[in-house]
């Protein structure tokens, strides 16, 4: 994990995929990969690529069968 995150390193899709990640954790409680690539509309491909550098900069964390919000240090809108 990378400390002191920096938003403006991440892509268009891993904003938008972080973005579904808050929504479906805000009402599910976790994003789960299945619901990540039908919300978005993205491939499963890049829904895990994305995933991955989220997890490298601790932006998302894994939970058991699916996703969580790291620490942050900025707002979303979701």
């Amino acid at each position: 994990m990378t400390e002191g995150h920096d938003v403006q390193a991440l892509s268009d899709v891993d904003i938008y995929v972080y973005e579904a990640v808050a929504s479906l954790a805000v009402e599910h409680g976790m994003a789960v990969p299945a619901e990540l690539v039908r919300t978005s509309g993205l491939s499963e491909e890049q829904v895990r690529e994305s995933l991955k550098h989220l997890i490298e900069h601790g932006y998302v964390v894994p939970r058991q069968d699916g996703y969580v919000l790291g620490a942050h240090t900025f707002e979303v809108e979701y």
